[in-house]
């Protein structure tokens, strides 16, 4: 079939699938650092306990087979080999089945993590990574040339992407249709990154312009997706543009690196590349598969596209349990306030007015005020990312707040891995508590007497003092029970 090849798109499936296979090394890199302390058998919120009350098709993954922390761990290993391998060409190597055996390999691995991984890898950027990951699978490797249906599939990726994050925000605050959500929205993200102050500093008009400018990018742009080319190219590179913005001002993960991705896979870039060298004709078991899974992606997108048009759209949805066509979005709404819960211990056993309370510091939300947020993106720190949802209600951190205290009383090593700093490095403190403050970018001049770049206040008590149970033995001993 003539029509099934796009020959000159070559290039554009090498940046993505080479940008891609860069993502899924972040995130199973990021998954082997942090699984234990978060969902290991010893975790905050242990994978066999939700194996336990969860059937099987709720969430079917490699981890129903077998769990152990050893096996977890060299699953996460495992995805980090296989997207060296990838980045370093390897799928090139092999035959077309070979290449896309590879591909499916990263896929399955990070989609057996996020099956298990409970409210630590309930982020959109999760089913993105894995929606994107299955459709590169069929886009062919080495001298094979990408299939055009393939290609279209990814840009209705990216065209619900983009434009369900527009209609989330036109639907929901109406700051964004009063064009002002950025006077809030740097100071108040998930985890601001090293030039967000200055971003919020900008000239309110500009602040203006960039929430008009989203509008355009993600309501308008994303239609000239499907139109003939060079306008679908220029659609993409203003999608990167805009993206990038978006990498300077703050710290989302690898959501923006891999919308990059998706639209770098749209741009034509035969002006710049040329023509290919001869590229082989597709075998017809593989324009099989690919027809009949670009039938069941048409079959699945019913619901996604149905709440596309819902007035009571819902964001970074999964429809199926293979997270295979998604519903995606970000900041329908923007708070106003940032706050901050504010974790301490004190070594104090009876705690009054003077005690003294020590501050545990965090990687990337905000703690201490003269700290410039840093840079992690695309790599995920999810304790702080959820930390920030903690503060916005005491209900997002239900499940997992108390465990990760007494993870803290008693000075567990892998949790203590996840902070930036420990301050009771001698061993664990008597008691814990966590208040709420009212964070603020400081102005130019503050932050040049102050040297802050954060102001910040106490509003409200997150958690009252708590102390972890003493041994009876050492019960007995230091109450002078006992013989």
């Amino acid at each position: 079939m003539e029509w099934f090849a796009a020959d000159g798109y070559w290039l554009s499936r090498l940046i993505f699938q080479r940008t891609l296979a860069v993502i899924y090394l972040v995130a199973f890199l990021a998954a082997a650092l942090q699984f234990r302390a978060l969902i290991g058998e010893r975790g905050i919120l242990p994978v066999p306990e939700l194996l336990r009350r969860t059937p099987w098709k709720a969430a079917p993954g490699l981890f129903r087979l077998h769990y152990s922390d050893r096996f977890f761990a060299a699953v996460a290993w495992t995805g980090c080999a296989v997207s060296v391998a990838l980045i370093a060409g390897v799928d090139g190597l092999l035959p077309l089945w070979g290449g896309m055996l590879l591909w499916a390999l990263p896929w399955a691995l990070y989609l057996s993590i996020v099956q298990v991984g409970q409210v630590w890898y309930g982020f959109g950027w999760e089913s993105l990574l894995l929606e994107a990951g299955f459709l590169a699978v069929f886009l062919g490797t080495g001298d094979s040339a990408p299939p055009v249906l393939v290609l279209w599939l990814l840009r209705w990726l990216l065209f619900r992407l983009e434009f369900g994050a527009g209609l989330i925000k036109l639907r929901g605050d109406a700051c964004w249709r009063k064009l002002t959500c950025l006077d809030f929205h740097h100071e108040t993200q998930p985890m601001p990154g090293p030039l967000s102050w200055f971003f919020h500093r900008l000239p309110r008009p500009v602040h203006r312009v960039e929430a008009a400018a989203n509008h355009v990018t993600q309501l308008l742009v994303p239609f000239l997706l499907f139109t003939p080319q060079p306008v679908a190219s220029a659609a993409a590179a203003l999608m990167v543009l805009t993206q990038l913005w978006l990498v300077a001002s703050g710290n989302f993960a690898w959501l923006n690196w891999l919308t990059i991705a998706l639209a770098l896979s749209v741009i034509d870039w035969t002006p710049l590349a040329g023509q290919p060298a001869a590229l082989t004709a597709p075998p017809l078991w593989y324009e099989v598969v690919v027809i009949a899974v670009t039938a069941l992606v048409v079959v699945l997108s019913y619901r996604p596209a149905r709440n596309l048009l819902s007035r009571r759209q819902v964001m970074n949805r999964s429809f199926d349990p293979l997270h295979l066509v998604n519903t995606y979005g970000a900041f329908g709404s923007i708070s106003r306030m940032r706050l901050e819960v504010v974790v301490e211990g004190t070594a104090d056993r009876v705690p009054d007015e003077n005690t003294d309370w020590r501050e545990y510091g965090f990687r990337g939300k905000p703690g201490d005020p003269r700290r410039l947020p840093r840079l992690f993106a695309p790599y995920h720190l999810r304790l702080d990312w959820m930390m920030w949802f903690a503060a916005l209600s005491p209900a997002y951190a239900r499940s997992w707040f108390g465990p990760f205290t007494e993870r803290l009383l008693r000075g567990d090593r892998d949790t203590l891995r996840l902070l930036a700093r420990n301050p009771f490095p001698g061993g664990p403190p008597a008691h814990i508590r966590a208040r709420v403050f009212h964070y603020r970018f400081t102005d130019p001049h503050e932050l040049r007497a102050t040297g802050r770049w954060w102001d910040r206040t106490y509003v409200r008590e997150f958690l009252r003092p708590v102390s972890r149970p003493l041994p009876p033995e050492r019960e007995d001993r230091e109450t002078g029970r006992g013989t």
